[in-house]
């Protein structure tokens, strides 16, 4: 029993250690290891040990130390990772959350928005408010593509808020591949995000 445990352990570790840089893991990440029970009491006690961390219910990371700024903490965009692979959801960035994705602000907010076809819920993370808010089809029909980001982040800043300045960033930032699918997708945008997205995507002789 005692080398079972040991085991399992062991090889949540290994794999936690080898994984990407900043990797958020939960329990589902494991269950070839064992059963859900035994995955979520190692879990348990290693972060009782500190050689991982729980940074929210179910969320865990591998410690990570910087000399100047000391422990760093777990980046939005593997939390939203971990959360949507665990629950098999989606999620799409918006309101200022987008807007920063974007480069049309350099204000990280401390609540971070995303819709969501899941449940709506907080997720507090030390400081930081991870705020999920149940949507409708279509605004999760561009959910994980450059324009569901876009129509979000033009939404939070209104239509007075765009302009020359706000469409050079993005024009700036697409890619031949984003033009294509910008303008695919501009039909799921309210009536000025859509010319917007026209605009930034080059088919302003329509």
């Amino acid at each position: 029993m005692g080398k079972h445990v040991q085991s399992i352990d062991s090889q949540i570790l290994q794999r936690a250690k080898a994984g990407k840089d900043g990797w958020v893991f939960t329990a589902r990440d494991f269950l070839d290891l064992g059963s859900r029970d035994a995955v979520d009491t190692a879990l348990s006690r290693q972060s009782r040990t500190g050689v991982i961390r729980k940074i929210a219910r179910g969320l865990y990371e591998i410690p990570r130390q910087d000399v100047q700024l000391g422990q760093l903490a777990p980046s939005v965009d593997a939390i939203a990772k971990a959360i949507q692979d665990r629950d098999a959801i989606r999620l799409q960035p918006s309101g200022a959350y987008a807007a920063n994705l974007l480069g049309l602000s350099d204000q990280i907010p401390m609540k971070v928005v995303f819709l969501t076809d899941g449940a709506p819920r907080r997720i507090p993370v030390g400081k930081l408010q991870i705020i999920l808010k149940h949507t409708t089809p279509r605004n999760m029909a561009t959910a994980g593509e450059i324009s569901g980001l876009l129509i979000q982040a033009l939404r939070h800043l209104g239509q007075r808020g765009v302009g020359a300045r706000e469409t050079a960033i993005l024009r700036q930032r697409l890619t031949a591949d984003d033009r294509q699918c910008v303008l695919k997708d501009s039909r799921f945008a309210p009536a000025w995000i859509a010319k917007v997205m026209r605009d930034i995507a080059g088919a302003t002789k329509d």
